[in-house]
């Protein structure tokens, strides 16, 4: 079921697309196959290698329901520009009205709109101004429901074992104190999480005369690239504060531990 819900994860674009041409939609069943079948064997194998939380539920399933979020009201809004419909229309209204609202100086919705040349139309700066305005409230939104749901489930559950290995593969629970570790990765995960939409298109503004603008406004690309620009964002973030959670469960464990055995010590002392 993961792996089916990731495949269609991959192809909503070309699914609510009706301008796509068939090159581009094997390419997206080729690359929707390819996730599909990694997230297939990274649940089902005893040694996990690269998803994070992967027993920690609802941490994945929120990123999940983000990504989809993101792909699906932008499919929907960008294909109003082939066949215009009730709700390709309601988007794109949704799109213009955020778009205007977040784009204000240093916001990252104005500094997204860096990133293309100075050749682009109007209307091509319309169009990355809405794309980032939906993605970017999309992850604010998914973010605020994260914590909601963090705090309503009391995540990581204190009463079921939590397994660093399985959960956190690419972190190395015996270098240095675990707590500490735990604790200075979130610190650098949620200000990297709160960076990138504005060091990303400051980078790629300096680094070139920016984007081409018939290339960055096609449908594909431009799903792809304001999803990519919010969703690494918000899942750094989310990650910063479930190690936050884990280093404090971690911590209260310890506590206990120590309050366990030096309750044990004194009833050994008395009964000596």
């Amino acid at each position: 079921m993961r792996a089916v819900l990731i495949i269609l994860v991959v192809i909503t674009p070309s699914v609510i697309l009706t301008d796509v041409s068939s090159d581009a939609k094997q390419m997206a069943a080729l690359v929707a196959l390819f996730a599909g079948l990694l997230t297939f064997v990274e649940y089902n194998t005893e040694a996990p290698s690269l998803i994070e939380f992967r027993d920690a539920p609802p941490f994945n399933r929120v990123r999940v329901t983000m990504l989809f979020l993101t792909v699906l009201c932008l499919s929907v809004m960008e294909s109003g520009r082939a066949e215009n419909t009730s709700l390709s229309a309601l988007m794109q209204a949704i799109g213009q009205l955020v778009g205007q609202s977040l784009d204000f100086p240093y916001s990252p919705v104005r500094l997204a709109k860096l990133m293309l040349a100075g050749t682009a139309t109007p209307e091509q700066v319309q169009a990355v101004r809405n794309a980032a305005g939906v993605a970017y409230l999309t992850s604010l939104i998914s973010l605020a429901a994260f914590v909601t749901v963090l705090k309503i489930g009391g995540w990581p559950m204190r009463d079921r074992m939590f397994n660093v290995w399985i959960n956190l593969p690419t972190f190395d629970p015996t270098a240095g104190d675990l707590v500490e570790r735990l604790e200075r990765d979130a610190r650098v995960n949620i200000i990297l999480g709160i960076l990138l939409p504005f060091i990303i298109p400051f980078v790629v503004s300096l680094s070139s005369s920016g984007v081409d603008p018939d290339s960055m406004t096609a449908s594909q690309t431009l799903i792809w690239t304001m999803t990519a620009w919010a969703f690494l964002p918000a899942s750094l973030f989310m990650r910063g504060i479930a190690m936050g959670r884990i280093a404090d469960m971690v911590r209260h464990m310890r506590r206990a531990q120590g309050a366990a055995d030096r309750s044990a010590t004194a009833r050994a002392s008395r009964a000596f």
